[in-house]
């Protein structure tokens, strides 16, 4: 299970402060293990790093993941066919990649995070509910939007980790979902404008 450690970030002018959860995934194989010491040329400091932003970025993925599921279900107006057939396509594609990347987190030798628990404390989109007080279509379009951005954002960090660590695995894999993360917020907002 991954180790927590909370900050608090400084308050900005007329902004609370927001408390955020730094994941310190826990190393695997575990010590007294009889698996040999992951050896794959990158130092066990920047694998560590590497993991524990990889671990940020699969919990935004998964919520953003679920809010288009959400999305999916709950669409309706006069766009519903166009949005419900799009939400499908864009969650289908999004729940193949959080298996890539939960196994690079793996493959780095830590535990990726997989409750829900740990996701909502490391994600920095916020939930949708579906069930009492669904948004309307443009609403939706725009919280995936800003939700892709997001996903965005916190690949670049993470990239830049890999990338100073000579991660090219992980860097080749941030590239890819940057690229349909992208796609996936220009096209979201072409509806809206």
């Amino acid at each position: 299970m991954a180790k927590t450690k909370t900050a608090s970030k400084p308050a900005k002018a007329g902004k609370s402060t927001k408390t955020t959860t730094v994941a310190r995934p826990a190393a695997s194989p575990a010590s007294g293990s009889s698996a040999p010491a992951i050896d794959i040329g990158i130092g066990d400091r920047d694998r560590k790093d590497i993991a524990t932003g990889l671990a940020g970025f699969l919990a935004d993925a998964y919520t953003l993941y679920l809010k288009t599921h959400n999305f999916h279900w709950n669409v309706t107006g006069p766009m519903f066919n166009a949005l419900h057939v799009m939400f499908e396509t864009q969650y289908t594609e999004q729940w193949t990649a959080l298996d890539e990347i939960a196994e690079r987190i793996r493959a780095l030798g830590f535990n990726a995070p997989g409750s829900y628990a740990e996701f909502t404390r490391l994600t920095t989109i916020p939930e949708e509910p579906g069930l009492e007080d669904a948004a309307d279509w443009r609403e939706m379009v725009r919280q995936l939007v800003v939700g892709n951005e997001a996903v965005c954002r916190t690949a670049r960090k993470v990239l830049k980790t890999a990338d100073d660590a000579g991660d090219d695995p992980t860097v080749d894999l941030l590239t890819q979902r940057l690229q349909t993360h992208e796609k996936y917020a220009w096209m979201l907002r072409s509806l809206l404008q």
